[in-house]
Protein backbone atom coordinates (compact mmCIF):
# COMPACT_ATOMS: atom_id res chain seq x y z
CA UNK A 1 0.00 0.00 0.00
CA UNK A 2 2.77 2.69 0.70
CA UNK A 3 4.41 1.86 -2.75
CA UNK A 4 0.82 2.37 -4.43
CA UNK A 5 1.35 5.90 -2.32
CA UNK A 6 4.55 6.98 -3.14
CA UNK A 7 4.21 6.18 -6.89
CA UNK A 8 0.36 8.28 -6.63
CA UNK A 9 2.66 10.92 -5.06
CA UNK A 10 4.84 11.07 -8.15
CA UNK A 11 2.20 10.95 -10.60
CA UNK A 12 0.62 14.57 -8.35
CA UNK A 13 4.04 16.08 -8.55
CA UNK A 14 4.14 15.07 -12.27
CA UNK A 15 0.51 16.83 -12.86
CA UNK A 16 0.88 19.45 -11.38
CA UNK A 17 4.43 19.96 -13.30
CA UNK A 18 2.76 19.56 -16.55
CA UNK A 19 -0.39 21.68 -15.57
CA UNK A 20 2.08 24.24 -15.11
CA UNK A 21 3.93 23.89 -18.23
CA UNK A 22 0.71 24.34 -20.25
CA UNK A 23 -0.20 27.18 -18.12
CA UNK A 24 3.28 29.50 -19.05
CA UNK A 25 2.55 28.91 -22.93
CA UNK A 26 0.82 31.33 -24.82
CA UNK A 27 -1.42 28.86 -27.93
CA UNK A 28 -1.99 31.20 -30.59
CA UNK A 29 -3.36 30.40 -33.96
CA UNK A 30 -1.60 32.34 -36.95
CA UNK A 31 -3.84 32.19 -40.40
CA UNK A 32 -2.39 33.78 -43.66
CA UNK A 33 -4.33 34.62 -47.20
CA UNK A 34 -4.61 36.56 -50.27
CA UNK A 35 -1.33 35.34 -51.27
CA UNK A 36 0.63 35.78 -47.90
CA UNK A 37 0.47 32.06 -47.00
CA UNK A 38 2.84 31.51 -50.36
CA UNK A 39 5.74 33.52 -47.99
CA UNK A 40 5.34 30.84 -45.66
CA UNK A 41 5.49 27.60 -47.95
CA UNK A 42 1.67 28.01 -48.92
CA UNK A 43 0.81 26.90 -45.30
CA UNK A 44 -2.46 29.05 -44.71
CA UNK A 45 -2.69 28.18 -40.49
CA UNK A 46 -0.03 27.68 -37.94
CA UNK A 47 -0.58 27.06 -34.78
CA UNK A 48 1.70 27.95 -32.56
CA UNK A 49 2.33 27.86 -28.53
CA UNK A 50 4.67 30.58 -27.51
CA UNK A 51 6.53 30.58 -24.56
CA UNK A 52 5.09 32.48 -21.33
CA UNK A 53 2.62 35.49 -21.82
CA UNK A 54 3.19 38.98 -22.44
CA UNK A 55 2.86 38.80 -26.05
CA UNK A 56 2.39 41.65 -28.41
CA UNK A 57 1.54 41.88 -31.91
CA UNK A 58 5.25 43.88 -31.67
CA UNK A 59 6.32 41.46 -30.19
CA UNK A 60 5.05 38.31 -32.63
CA UNK A 61 5.86 39.88 -35.93
CA UNK A 62 9.63 39.26 -35.42
CA UNK A 63 9.08 36.33 -34.03
CA UNK A 64 6.53 35.13 -37.27
CA UNK A 65 9.72 36.51 -39.27
CA UNK A 66 12.37 34.57 -37.93
CA UNK A 67 10.17 31.27 -37.11
CA UNK A 68 7.55 30.48 -39.58
CA UNK A 69 8.61 33.10 -42.67
CA UNK A 70 10.00 30.63 -45.17
CA UNK A 71 11.07 34.10 -47.78
CA UNK A 72 11.67 36.92 -48.80
CA UNK A 73 10.58 39.18 -45.40
CA UNK A 74 10.58 42.43 -47.04
CA UNK A 75 6.98 41.59 -48.61
CA UNK A 76 5.98 40.74 -45.37
CA UNK A 77 7.71 43.29 -42.72
CA UNK A 78 8.13 47.17 -43.10
CA UNK A 79 10.50 48.21 -40.22
CA UNK A 80 8.65 46.92 -37.14
CA UNK A 81 5.13 46.70 -38.62
CA UNK A 82 3.63 44.68 -41.54
CA UNK A 83 4.10 46.23 -45.24
CA UNK A 84 1.57 48.52 -46.57
CA UNK A 85 -0.90 46.36 -48.56
CA UNK A 86 -1.04 43.45 -45.61
CA UNK A 87 -4.30 43.69 -43.67
CA UNK A 88 -4.26 42.35 -40.37
CA UNK A 89 -7.18 40.78 -38.03
CA UNK A 90 -7.19 40.04 -34.53
CA UNK A 91 -9.68 37.34 -33.88
CA UNK A 92 -11.83 38.84 -36.70
CA UNK A 93 -11.38 42.35 -35.78
CA UNK A 94 -9.05 44.56 -37.65
CA UNK A 95 -6.02 45.45 -35.52
CA UNK A 96 -6.58 49.31 -35.68
CA UNK A 97 -9.71 48.71 -33.49
CA UNK A 98 -7.75 46.63 -30.63
CA UNK A 99 -4.27 48.68 -30.57
CA UNK A 100 -2.62 47.56 -33.31
CA UNK A 101 0.88 46.75 -31.81
CA UNK A 102 0.81 47.47 -28.78
CA UNK A 103 -2.63 44.73 -28.54
CA UNK A 104 -1.40 42.16 -25.76
CA UNK A 105 -2.10 38.69 -27.21
CA UNK A 106 -4.66 36.09 -25.10
CA UNK A 107 -4.66 32.44 -25.11
CA UNK A 108 -6.62 31.28 -28.25
CA UNK A 109 -6.72 34.65 -30.08
CA UNK A 110 -6.34 34.10 -33.79
CA UNK A 111 -4.19 36.51 -36.15
CA UNK A 112 -5.18 36.30 -39.80
CA UNK A 113 -2.99 38.41 -41.94
CA UNK A 114 -4.46 39.53 -45.51
CA UNK A 115 -1.93 40.34 -48.34
CA UNK A 116 -3.85 42.45 -50.83
CA UNK A 117 -0.86 42.81 -53.09
CA UNK A 118 -1.03 41.45 -56.06
CA UNK A 119 0.73 41.55 -59.78
CA UNK A 120 -0.52 42.69 -62.51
Amino acid sequence: SSGINAEYGEFQTFQHYFIQINLSRMDIVIELSGGAELLFDGKKRHEVSLPEEGWTLAKLLPWIRDNLLQERPELFMQGKTVRPGILVLVNDADWELVGELDYTLQRGDSVLFISTLHGG
